[in-house]
């Protein structure tokens, strides 16, 4: 198995188609160093300043590494396993042999790969890679354990552990770990230092890429992927596929494709807001004719298919689910798929920077312009929802139910965080700078003196809470939206197929 890349012209078919008042005042005590913090003096990623160029957002300048940063990551270097990987920092495990949950000290807190990967994400954010930054070392060890993960998982499954039952497993589905695996891997492609790594983590990314695209259903889920709020698990896939396209990996068209029809079966463009899950299944009709979405499986066992632009069409039958759940929390359905929205809207501006060139090219033929204006129209329906999504956040910010998620604040609360923040942070202005503010000063507020951050239902693990927490807080230095690398992206060798 090879490296594959991809011309941004081949992910056109993927087209083709006031605040937190829940959280509780836990008051932290966050001295100041007196000393110049290490992390602070780690360099913000290059494609973290946002350009305002090519149609991009206003610029949103990364916010120097805080006290209560730097804590956060003082406690995940502190929690790091001699193996590079993390544990999920305490709490209940789920029992395989029936029991039902394994609580507190009886848990047994062995590394596992998701929380390795969300952990490894936060000192990504951080600055730091493999070859780069304070924790360079660590962020090094956690990459070589993700790789040892991935190399010896099976070549079909969608598994690329052999853990089962932890917290973000059951709660948000059991492919979570493959997902932000793939995550990691696509955000340090080019960052290794040149002792063969590289060519290690290549591997293993093309590997995990393989397996979304043998396992991933007709309606943009996965079979299985059951949990509380799997809405999650499925947004971060989403943001796997997209940045590792946006990263010159071949992810192939049927992929995200699907991935854009799941994310807008259920958005309302006239309030911005997602229906749930269970509204979707209750609403789907079965005879045959234009339904609101993908994942719908009728009685006669056919498929829900949906291009960019058409309604989508479930087969005959009587009765029908969607492989989903997002627990009946609007926080984790509305953030969930406005992110992964955002995420494709970055994929998009690479289409749309190809799109444009072609127009101007003297030496375009004829068939090229137009199939570059047909592009240029699937991106603006892209651009069309993505607005739509983003509006529906903003309205419902000052919603204190919506705000407060499940009612008191789990894991599951501080990825939605995350989601919202890289969103309003492409848009910049007023909004972002209200939205940081206000989650900011909440998420200090709950900081544990340690450092770290726990959540008081379902995903309890610091180690998880505390690196979507910190992800959260430097979301201005997340790879979004790649405006200054879009602008300058050179055409690269175009593959339309995926090679196993």
């Amino acid at each position: 198995m090879f490296h594959r890349t991809v011309r941004p012209s081949v992910l056109l078919a993927l087209i083709g188609l006031g605040a937190c008042a829940f959280l509780a005042a836990r008051a932290a005590d966050l001295p100041v160093k007196d000393d110049s913090s290490a992390a602070g003096a780690a360099k913000p990623p290059a494609d973290a300043a946002k350009s305002s160029e090519a149609g991009s957002a206003p610029d949103v300048k990364p916010k120097p590494i805080s006290p209560g940063v730097q804590k956060g990551l003082d406690y995940l270097i502190e929690m790091q396993d001699a193996s590079g990987g993390w544990g999920q920092g305490g709490g209940w495990r789920q029992s395989g042999t029936g029991g039902g949950r394994v609580e507190g000290n009886d848990a047994k807190d062995r590394p596992d790969l998701g929380n390795t990967c969300i952990a490894t994400l936060a000192l990504i954010r951080a600055g730091n890679s493999p070859q780069e930054g304070p924790y360079a070392k660590n962020v090094a060890r956690a990459v070589a354990f993700i790789c040892d993960r991935v190399e010896g998982a099976d070549k079909d499954s969608l598994y690329v552990t052999d853990v089962r039952d932890t917290q973000l497993q059951v709660k948000i589905g059991p492919y979570v770990d493959t997902f932000l695996a793939g995550l990691v891997l696509s955000e340090l492609k080019g960052k290794m230092p040149a002792d063969g790594s590289d060519k290690r983590l290549l591997a293993a990314l093309d590997k995990t890429v393989s397996k979304i695209e043998k396992n991933q259903k007709s309606d943009g889920t996965f079979a299985g992927n059951n949990g509380w709020a799997s809405v999650l698990s499925l947004g971060l896939c989403s943001k796997f596929i997209n940045r590792a396209a946006q990263n010159d990996v071949a992810v192939s068209k049927e992929v995200l494709n699907r991935d854009f029809s799941q994310t807008v079966a259920g958005l309302d463009k006239n309030s911005g807001e997602f229906k749930s899950a269970a509204v979707l299944a209750a609403s789907t009709p079965t005879s045959g004719v234009a339904g609101p979405g993908p994942g719908a499986i009728a009685a006669s066992g056919r498929t829900s298919s949906a291009g960019f632009a058409g309604g989508t069409t479930i087969g005959g039958g009587s009765t029908a689910t969607f492989a989903f759940s997002d627990a009946g929390v609007k926080l984790y359905n509305s953030a969930g798929n406005a992110s992964r929205l955002n995420d494709l809207g970055n994929t998009s501006a690479l289409i749309e920077n190809k799109a444009n060139g072609v127009l101007a090219s003297p030496t375009a033929s004829a068939d090229e312009k137009r199939n570059a204006k047909d592009d240029l129209a699937k991106v603006a329906e892209i651009k069309d929802a993505q607005q739509a999504a983003v509006n529906g956040i903003i309205r419902q910010l000052d919603d204190k139910q919506f705000i407060a998620g499940f009612g008191n604040n789990g894991g599951e609360e501080f990825l939605s965080y995350m989601n919202i923040s890289e969103m309003l942070v492409v848009k910049g202005g007023d909004q972002w700078h209200s939205w940081d503010k206000s989650i900011t000063d909440n998420l200090v507020r709950v900081q544990n003196k340690d450092g770290s951050w726990s959540g008081d239902h379902c995903i309890t693990g610091r180690t998880f809470c505390t690196s979507a927490a910190l992800l959260t807080l430097l979301a201005d230095r997340a790879p979004v939206p790649l405006a200054a690398k879009i602008q300058n992206k050179e055409p690269i060798a175009e593959k339309t197929t995926t090679e196993k």
